[in-house]
């Protein structure tokens, strides 16, 4: 003796209901495996250590306490050297006719 395929579809639709899942009876494939696992961000964020405070956000949060960065202290005077020796940056444009300008002097 068989059961009607209708009345096994509504036991599913009450099974799903009871336990809180997703009917679906034609088996297709809608990610909810995917969706139903825990989230991953917090674990591989809680990974890696706190970040300590930098040089920058004891400067930021104290304005008149002064500080001293060695390494930004060379990062400025190797641009200087550069500057002098004509390897610097090149002038930003900031108007149509101020580049015209100097796209001529380069020629």
């Amino acid at each position: 003796m068989s059961v009607p395929r209708s009345r096994i579809l509504d036991l599913a639709k009450v099974q799903c209901r009871i336990f809180s899942t997703i009917f679906n009876p034609e088996g297709l494939r809608l990610g909810n495996k995917v969706l139903r696992q825990r989230l991953k961000g917090p674990s591989v964020a809680a990974y890696y250590p706190r970040r300590v405070g930098t040089l920058k956000q004891l400067q930021k949060a104290y304005p008149g306490w002064e500080t001293w960065d060695e390494k930004e202290e060379d990062r400025i005077e190797g641009l200087q050297v550069a500057k002098m020796r004509g390897k610097g940056a090149p002038k930003k444009k900031r108007t149509a006719a101020e580049s015209k300008k100097l796209g001529k002097k380069k020629k």
